[in-house]
């Protein structure tokens, strides 16, 4: 097998940068911190990256999410700006081949019933993405099923208080945010409306807002600097193209017992009036 190099940069901003490495046919996401310059960024970055990593070492057994992987071979790969990389200042994870929900070209006809499937799941496991509004986060893998990356901002809740329902709902509040965008204006499959009870609307919790009003305006000052530029985030515009759908996929035996109704978080946030 080849050694370990720099493909490309996926992702970059003042904590750091999202890398992909590759060694012949094999492929790893790995996120590298910010060099030592940057004191406040770099600080922040860490503790980005100790959230990613405790939320990934909980969703191990999870289909359709990354995981953790230890490579001591492509940790020892000097990061794209040339630098030495210690093993704190690194995260490695699988490599999810796809396309982010944005650029599909393809959707299943049961694509958002998958997603949200697949957030319940993870709510199972007392996982809270925390970043579900961006559509780059949320994948189209190859074989059509839905996935999620960038586990920087997600939480990981030991009971089901208060923060966790009101960060799950958020969670799924985003999906369904897709889910009407994807399917209105006779976008659904077969040019259908889709089901109203599948795409009401689930409030913005407290923290949403506290964090859109508090906590976002201090993380963009630390990841793009003052008066730096905030990229915008890549949406399908509204002109499209929008993606074709494709017969349905159907569930998983992990999909049917979480669409069953498993015990657990996904209680509350449902769709009817008394959740908006």
């Amino acid at each position: 097998m080849e050694g370990w190099q720099v493909e490309r940069v996926l992702k970059s901003d003042r904590f750091g940068s999202v890398e992909l490495v590759r060694a012949g046919d094999r492929r790893l996401v790995r996120r590298v911190v910010c060099p030592r310059r940057r004191p406040a960024s770099r600080a922040l970055a860490r503790v980005l990256m100790a959230r990613e990593r405790r939320a990934l070492a909980e969703i191990e057994a999870m289909a359709g999410v990354p995981h953790l992987v230890e490579e001591a071979a492509a940790a020892a790969l000097a990061a794209a700006d040339g630098r030495v990389l210690a093993p704190a200042e690194q995260v490695l994870r699988t490599w999810i081949a796809g396309a982010p929900l944005q650029r599909a070209e393809r959707l299943p006809a049961d694509y958002f019933d998958l997603l949200e499937a697949l957030v319940v799941e993870l709510h199972g496991h007392g996982v809270c993405h925390n970043d579900l509004h961006k559509e780059q986060n949320v994948l189209v893998a190859e074989d059509g099923r839905p996935a999620l990356v960038d586990f920087q901002l997600a939480s990981v809740h030991r009971g089901r208080g208060a923060l966790f329902t009101s960060r799950a709902r958020d969670d799924v509040r985003h999906v369904r945010k897709h889910r009407r965008r994807y399917t209105r204006d006779g976008r659904a499959p077969g040019g259908g409306a889709e089901a109203a009870g599948a795409s009401r609307v689930v409030r913005r919790s407290w923290v949403a807002a506290a964090w859109r009003k508090l906590g976002k305006p201090v993380y963009n000052l630390l990841a793009h600097g003052p008066g730096g530029r905030v990229p915008s985030e890549e949406w399908r515009p509204e002109s499209g193209p929008w993606p074709v759908w494709t017969p349905p996929l159907g569930s998983t035996a992990g999909e049917d017992r979480v669409a069953a109704g498993s015990p657990g978080p996904e209680t509350g946030y449902g769709s009817g009036p008394a959740a908006r």
